[in-house]
């Protein structure tokens, strides 16, 4: 787990990976600012509606405000999101540089899967989420007890979630992984957890993508050599 840190860490001074993960970071902004826009015109028009003359203004801050606690509560599930869609490009630099046999073996899976495979994570995120509200309602009264669960719920998510974007490259019925393909659960969680941390650090989190996409191909291909 250490040295596949260290040698993730390492890469992302590498050329091919800094391109991928200026394309994560610009997409994930863009797709933040598109939701503030789209916020923006919304609260507009239903000022309009009630009437209320020289809402612009209002509807500007909002939207702001809005974009900002979105962007806090919901950026794991949209980096994630933008990192499958470019995965195969992280997995590949990774393994021509560290795998080349299995880099010349791989089918990449192609964009389209890797938007289906982030909207099938996006999925998963909100609904196990969404099913662990109570639980994470009723820690509240324990002051820890609430990040440490929706660590715990998120860190099996992106466990498996980083796992996958690896094995798509080389199995194509990615869902029902062989043996060999399958981390152990433990080390699986702990990628996840620590991807799940880095993500909840500012301006660290835009490197976290990347970085447990790295760590994730080093995991995979380490247990299976």
């Amino acid at each position: 787990m250490i040295q596949a840190f260290t040698r993730s860490l390492a890469q992302l001074t590498d050329r091919s990976i800094l391109v991928i993960l200026l394309k994560v970071v610009l997409l994930t902004i863009l797709l933040f600012l598109l939701f503030g826009v789209a916020a923006y015109f919304g609260l507009v028009s239903l000022f309009a509606q009630l009437g209320w003359e020289g809402g612009g203004f209002a509807a500007a801050a909002a939207a702001a405000i809005i974009a900002i606690l979105t962007g806090l509560l919901l950026f794991r599930i949209v980096a994630i999101f933008v990192l499958n869609i470019f995965s195969d490009d992280i997995v590949d630099a990774v393994e021509r540089r560290y795998y080349p046999d299995w880099a010349e073996a791989a089918k990449p899976p192609g964009y389209t899967l890797g938007i289906k495979m982030g909207l099938a994570s996006t999925g998963r995120a909100l609904g196990y989420n969404i099913l662990a509200a109570p639980l994470y309602a009723v820690l509240l009264v324990t002051g820890i007890g609430v990040p440490i669960a929706f660590f715990a719920v998120n860190g099996l998510l992106l466990g498996r979630d980083l796992q996958d974007m690896v094995a798509a490259r080389h199995v194509r019925d990615y869902q029902n992984l062989k043996a060999e393909w399958n981390l152990p659960k433990v080390p699986r969680f702990i990628l996840g957890l620590i991807a799940a941390l880095l993500l909840a650090i500012p301006f660290v989190n835009f490197l976290a993508p990347v970085l447990a996409a790295a760590m994730a191909t080093h995991l995979v291909h380490g247990r299976r050599t």
